[in-house]
């Protein structure tokens, strides 16, 4: 399975629950990799996604281009003492699939993608090895309807609380839209 139809079949997914419930539109909030999830969502249903706020949005580092994937091997390890029918190389295929087919940018779609991307995002960066704070600048840079919070937003707990009342106050806005 290629990256694309592994964050397709992510984005169908996550409509589907939509659909069954008969919800039309919604706002999306996505966090660490639900980044790459709402970008993906907004490509595949532009007219459903009528708003996202991405939350340390993950991406890839050139500097440090495994790190996502090498991320992925960890947490394959608590999942493989739980699921003994999931091998190491499905586990392998799928990181492989996700981070390293196409690895460029935020994993799920293009940089010309997010340049013409309608849909109104909030991006909160954050700045560790897997959630680049240049690829939520460029996020922010390239949306032309995005806006950024400050950085680093979660510290203070005051400013933690702005920015969580901030990105409450962007949801409903949109909804009301």
């Amino acid at each position: 399975m290629t990256r694309l139809r592994v964050s397709q079949r992510l984005a169908d997914d996550q409509v589907g629950p939509m659909d069954h419930l008969g919800i039309r539109q919604f706002c999306f909030f996505g966090n660490c990799i639900g980044g790459s999830f709402a970008l993906k969502l907004m490509e595949r249903a532009p007219d459903r996604v009528v708003a996202g706020v991405l939350s340390q949005p993950i991406g890839h580092r050139p500097e440090n281009p495994d790190v996502m994937y090498n991320s992925g091997l960890d947490w394959a390890k608590e999942l493989r003492t739980r699921r003994a029918d999931v091998s190491m190389d499905m586990i392998e295929k799928y990181l492989h699939n996700l981070y390293r087919a196409r690895a460029d940018f935020v994993y799920s779609v293009s940089r010309d993608f997010v340049r013409n991307c309608q849909t109104p995002m909030l991006v909160l960066p954050d700045d560790t090895p897997a959630h680049a704070y240049q690829v939520a600048i460029d996020i922010a840079s390239l949306a032309p309807n995005a806006d950024i919070s400050v950085y680093p937003w979660s510290k203070p707990p005051e400013l933690k609380a702005r920015t969580v009342n901030r990105a409450r106050n962007f949801l409903k806005a949109h909804l009301r839209a």
